[in-house]
């Protein structure tokens, strides 16, 4: 699925679609450049799952937890990351075993550690600042959420 994010706006509309696909637990890594966008979808799919408090980018803490009113959502950020080890210091084993939603960036920089995405969203700048995501499915229950947003998004067109 291929889908172009003009704004902030849409990218919230975007996340509230994928909020209702009930996505806890899950596992979604957010690939893409710098300025991509990934913090700004990971933040919108937050508050989206009904958190009213501030998202923080986990750019320093590497990981941040959030109780939503969906469930745990844990918004990991592995720029910073020098060494995947370094995710063993910061207690990932105990985080392996909540049932959350999982939203990965940088992913590529610590695989081994992590659970495997169902989802894959790679994030690009398009054309006048907009947003471009190409999402792929990489488990059932990824092809489960991309089949329900594939028939969402047939639907709003529709209805256009």
């Amino acid at each position: 699925m291929i889908r172009e994010l003009p704004d902030l706006a849409a990218t919230e509309a975007w996340a509230r679609d994928f909020a209702r696909l009930t996505p806890i637990p899950g596992v979604i890594y957010l690939q893409g450049d710098l300025g991509a966008g990934k913090t700004a979808l990971a933040r919108a799919l937050i508050h989206a799952l009904g958190y009213s408090d501030v998202v923080r980018s986990p750019t320093y803490t590497l990981v941040e937890e959030y109780d939503t009113a969906a469930g745990m959502v844990l918004h990991l950020d592995l720029y910073r990351l020098v060494e995947a080890e370094e995710l063993e210091y910061i207690g990932l084993r105990d985080y392996l075993q909540k049932n959350a939603l999982w939203l990965v960036e940088w992913p590529q920089r610590a695989l081994a550690y992590l659970p495997p995405a169902d989802l894959r969203i790679d994030m690009s700048l398009a054309e006048a600042g907009a947003h471009r995501l190409v999402v792929h499915a990489a488990s059932p229950r990824g092809t489960d959420w991309l089949e329900a947003l594939t028939v969402a998004s047939a639907g709003l067109s529709a209805h256009a």
